[in-house]
């Protein structure tokens, strides 16, 4: 059991959960407003983020990119802890399993949730693995962005109202750059062990000192974008007060991250995703007491 727990990567997980709150939490003041869909929706993400571990865990070890000179975190493929096809079958089945809890979904919010769950299941698949990984031709971070940002917060609205809002997709926006800081994270501590394996991630293509700069724009742009739809009118004054709060954390992580590399990196990827949900939860705190 601890063996599994170490492959779904528990740190990762409120990567998942810190979009589909603030989704839900947008429409929680609107008269068909579902707690089962909620929950549905958190549920099935949590099963595509886990999925999207054991893939990248999978394939990483399949085509040779995570070998014995890596220095992050264990992976229980590549250190023998559990075999490649129990991992694989691990995989494919939170894949199935997400597609089964995500058909409930797809019931209530009719074909845009059904395109929206498909491109999610091959954007699993493909992230690490298939002819053309998005992971190692540098376009990870934008993945996260779109699935774990615009994707998550503006699909679990939709599903709530119906419909979309600026404030949906500003949102969106703000918790895409924080995932896709994660994943920066994660590829500038591997720039060494990345480039040997020719897995050419967006930091092996800038190198550590400008992946170091993006960084701090990726935790910086979420609080100017509050900003700006605080100026626009799109998102009230408390939510967006008590999320700024987290800049205190952002500005250390930042910090911290321009300061360390290799090793020392691998506790910024859990106190960055964090970060996305101490952010998250804030702004929901906010929007829950200015609708009461």
């Amino acid at each position: 059991m601890q063996s599994w727990f170490m492959a779904i990567r528990p740190r990762t997980l409120p990567a998942a959960i810190g979009p589909l709150l603030i989704g839900n939490m947008l429409a929680i003041g609107l008269e068909q407003f579902s707690l089962l869909i909620a929950f549905t929706s958190m549920l099935c993400a949590v099963l595509l983020q886990i999925s999207v571990n054991l893939a990248n865990d999978y394939f990483d070890f399949k085509n040779g990119i995570d070998t014995e000179e890596r220095i992050g975190p264990v992976r229980v493929t590549q250190s023998g802890i559990i075999s490649p096809s129990s991992v694989r079958n691990a995989m494919i089945g939170c894949l199935i399993t997400s597609l089964l809890v995500g058909s409930l979904l797809i019931a209530h919010g009719g074909w845009p949730i059904a395109i929206l769950a498909v491109a999610s299941i091959l954007g699993a698949l493909c992230y690490s693995g298939g002819p053309y990984p998005l992971a190692s031709h540098g376009l990870g971070e934008i993945a996260a962005f779109v699935f774990f940002g615009l994707v998550a917060v503006v699909g679990s609205y939709y599903l709530q109202a119906g419909a979309t809002t600026m404030t949906a997709w500003l949102l969106g926006c703000a918790i895409g750059f924080f995932n896709a800081a994660i994943m920066l994270v994660n590829n500038t501590r591997d720039i060494s062990t990345d480039s040997k394996a020719g897995k050419n991630t967006l930091a092996v293509r800038i190198g550590e000192a400008q992946a170091k700069v993006l960084y701090q724009s990726f935790v910086y742009l979420p609080f100017g974008i509050i900003i700006a739809g605080f100026l626009l009118g799109s998102l009230d004054g408390l939510p967006v007060l008590l999320s700024g709060a987290s800049l205190i954390i952002a500005r250390n992580l930042s910090r911290e991250f321009h300061a360390n590399s290799g090793e020392a990196l691998n506790p910024i990827l859990g106190q960055t995703a964090k970060l996305t949900m101490v952010f998250s939860l804030l702004f929901s705190i906010g929007l829950y007491f200015s609708l009461s």
